[in-house]
């Protein structure tokens, strides 16, 4: 008699992480992607500008800063300004 053939587990698929964009649309002129975000490290500055009407917003960062995090600072800055 021979030994029971084991079913063995098919390795886990690795998920695919999608890079974050660094491209917004603007909350002052309503342009689809036209608002982007240059982050410098080494000044630890984030700033986006906008393309269009050349609205522009500066911030400091950290380490784990990313583009999403300076296009929020941005609007909730705008926020801060229209509820005064």
């Amino acid at each position: 008699m021979g030994k029971r053939k084991s079913k063995r587990k098919a390795p886990p698929k690795q998920k695919r992480v999608e890079a974050l964009s660094l491209v917004f649309p603007c909350p002052f002129c309503s342009h689809d992607r036209s608002c982007e975000v240059k982050i410098d490290r080494k000044a630890s500055v984030g700033t986006i500008e906008c393309r269009m009407c050349q609205e522009a917003y500066s911030t400091t960062i950290h380490y784990l800063t990313e583009a999403i995090d300076v296009y929020n600072s941005w609007i909730d800055a705008c926020e801060e300004q229209n509820r005064d």
